[in-house]
């Protein structure tokens, strides 16, 4: 197999999460090494045919339990919870991917690119769970995260400012007071797995903003604009709650007027 799309059908129709992450490092190595075909006669199938492992049970997020960091059973249940975010993320870069047609080649290696190292952070929270004798699966998750998938399921726009542009942007702005917190515990593994994380995650927006704007200025929108109305439509309660990370969000490609939009 050397199509990206057929690599992408593969994932999502696979249950086993090591095969996922196989399919995940094979595709992006064939990628490196110039191998990969990016073209196909095929439609993308509905976003509801993607299958998920059957474990762990999702709760709506005002049923999961809630937990303190200053306990092993607190620690392992954030983790989790980060192991569940990061294996949802490896499905967002691949149906983005996917879904989306008749981009610049670019686009389909940056967003590969992106699976393979969510699929890296999703092993490395593993391992560390592990180590605290739980597997992913073992506690329950929350349900909401490929909702943000499905909303946006046939526009690209709508999906970069929601996804890379809003949810995971949420991450620059709450992990570095984490690494704090892990580091004021003495904690120097859960800090290391954070850091790596958060130094690829302001790549990882850095990227949708990119493309945010490329698609904005091919379609003729002004970006900023663009950016406020999809973020009105499509995000629950209005727009995202601060505080917000400034320094972090403009080397990931926010400028300050929205950045300011956001903190009004």
């Amino acid at each position: 197999m050397n199509n990206l799309f057929e690599f992408a059908e593969a994932f999502f129709h696979r249950i086993d999460i090591d095969q996922k992450l196989a399919l995940t490092h094979q595709a992006w190595h064939a990628c490196s090494a110039g191998e990969l075909t990016y073209s196909s006669c095929r439609p993308a199938l509905p976003i509801d045919q993607v299958k998920f492992p059957e474990r762990p049970a999702l709760l709506a997020p005002r049923q999961m339990p809630r937990r303190k960091l200053t306990t092993v059973e607190g620690v392992a249940a954030f983790f989790h919870a980060i192991a569940h975010v990061e294996f949802v993320a490896i499905y967002l870069a691949w149906d983005i991917l996917y879904r989306f047609r008749d981009m610049p080649e670019q686009f389909y290696q940056d967003w590969l690119r992106v699976a393979d190292e969510e699929a890296q952070h999703f092993a490395l929270i593993r391992a560390h769970l592990r180590i605290m004798q739980v597997d992913y699966g073992d506690l329950p998750a929350h349900s909401g995260l490929w909702d943000h998938a499905k909303d946006t399921a046939d526009d690209l726009l709508a999906r970069l400012a929601m996804v890379p542009r809003c949810m995971e942007a949420r991450g620059l702005d709450v992990t570095p007071a984490l690494i704090e917190k892990f580091a004021a515990l003495g904690d120097d593994a859960s800090v290391a797995i954070l850091t790596r994380i958060l130094t690829d995650e302001i790549g990882h927006v850095q990227l949708g903003s990119d493309w945010f704007k490329f698609v904005c200025r091919q379609r003729g929108f002004e970006v900023e604009a663009k950016y406020r109305e999809l973020i009105d439509h499509y995000y629950v309660g209005g727009k995202p709650k601060g505080p917000f990370n400034r320094e972090l969000r403009k080397i990931a490609g926010f400028s300050d007027a929205e950045i300011d939009w956001l903190e009004c």
